[in-house]
């Protein structure tokens, strides 16, 4: 008889957007003539930039000949995007990262959960609380997250870094021995944003304990403020402690076309049971190469055109579209007494909940009152409970429209 992976058996319920979508799904059926405005997902609305739709169609057409036809292409990229990312996404910056250090992939997600592969399943895992449900449940399904705890609502092998109003949303240093830290910059779900200043610690923290910091930076297009980095590999000696997880999803709309990287600093040294170094440059393109046959050619083209002037300019104008949205949710939900933050720096809006109703409940009101959709905090982590998060990326009329229905609905 064969047996299952039994870590997958801790998972707790559903996946939260799943939960989301499953009771979304309920209201609609018993009420088919409400009109629901989503503003609960990180799914984009706006098409493509034309620069990119362009390089695109040209890409098809020149697989359809022989002389331009591409197979199977290289796994960790073709050399014209990586060459383009590594110039326009470090060089411009100051920052010296090699094209070769770059791994193309099919979103940021699955890098950010299959990363655990080249690690031991001994590693004392951080995350902050709330956190993006991905870290959390791979490592649960890797076997690194020990029990959960139901009064708590956390595994016993994961340490929390809770990141509330009470510390400002900046989560502290861990004071116990950790592995490997998760930061996501521009955060999701809170919005908020780390400056040179405040990420700096973390790097050095990481250096002096040998620690590993997962950076996910897939929102750092959305950064408008001057004193916080697009990347961690602006900090000095990040490239000794750090993996940086970027994605095209939201950049420049690809959430349905499919495209990210992951920068593997040659640098970056792990160590074996025994002691002996290893480079993770080396093992995850060592398990690139085995377990992932690389990101369509068409696709990688598409990518490439955001970094023309043309592509820029457009990608530039989504980004400011969803950055107003933003403003219009954070505005509209002051004016209604609702404490909120983020929106600045990202394209998502974290609030409180009011008069103390638990997470879900809110979603349940919001849903039920408003026919607005949203996400509740505490699917993101038990310090996300008595939260909320919107998100900027519906049209600018149903947004909106959304914040008026909220300012007309009695709680």
């Amino acid at each position: 008889m064969f047996q299952i992976n039994e870590n997958f058996a801790r998972l707790q319920g559903s996946y939260l957007f799943s939960e989301v979508a499953r009771r979304v799904a309920a209201f609609a059926a018993d009420h088919p003539d409400a009109d629901l405005i989503r503003l609960g997902i990180g799914d984009v609305t706006c098409p493509l930039p034309e620069a990119v739709v362009r390089a695109m169609h040209a890409a098809v057409d020149e697989m359809g000949t022989a002389r331009g036809f591409h197979g199977y292409g290289p796994e960790q990229g073709y050399a014209f995007l990586r060459e383009a990312i590594a110039e326009h996404d470090y060089r411009a910056r100051g920052v010296d990262i090699s094209a070769d250090e770059i791994f193309l992939s099919d979103g940021a997600k699955c890098d950010t959960g299959n990363i655990g592969d080249i690690l031991s399943a001994d590693c004392i895992v951080a995350v902050t609380d709330p956190v993006y449900p991905v870290y959390v449940d791979t490592n649960v399904m890797a076997g690194r997250s020990g029990e959960f705890d139901p009064k708590t609502g956390r595994f016993s092998r994961i340490v929390y870094l809770p990141a509330t109003e009470e510390n400002n949303f900046l989560p502290a240093l861990p004071t116990e021995p950790v592995d490997v830290v998760y930061l996501c910059y521009p955060n999701n779900p809170t919005g908020t944003a780390l400056t040179f200043a405040e990420l700096k610690p973390w790097v050095d923290w990481a250096n002096a304990n040998g620690a590993l910091l997962l950076f996910d930076a897939a929102y750092e297009r959305f950064i408008t403020q001057e004193n916080i980095p697009h990347s961690i590999f602006e900090i000095e000696g990040a490239k000794t402690c750090a993996i940086e997880f970027r994605s095209f999803s939201k950049t420049a709309g690809f959430t349905g076309t499919r495209c990210a990287f992951t920068v593997v600093p040659k640098e970056l040294v792990g160590h074996d049971r025994q002691g002996q170094p290893h480079s993770l440059h080396a093992l995850w393109s060592r398990r690139q190469t085995t377990k992932f046959n690389g990101v369509s050619y068409p696709v990688q083209r598409a990518a490439a055109a955001i970094y023309t002037p043309e592509g820029k300019a457009e990608c530039d104008a989504l980004i400011s579209h969803y950055l107003e949205n933003a403003a219009i949710i954070r505005k509209g939900l002051s004016a209604c007494g609702l404490s909120a933050y983020g929106g600045v720096n990202s394209p998502y809006v974290w609030l409180k909940t009011p008069h103390g109703m638990d997470s879900w409940a809110f979603f349940d009101a919001l849903l039920q009152k408003a026919h607005v959709v949203g996400t509740p905090g505490s699917g993101f982590g038990a310090a996300g409970e008595g939260y909320f998060r919107l998100t900027a990326f519906n049209t600018r009329v149903r947004t909106q429209e959304a914040l008026e229905r909220i300012a007309q609905t009695n709680f």
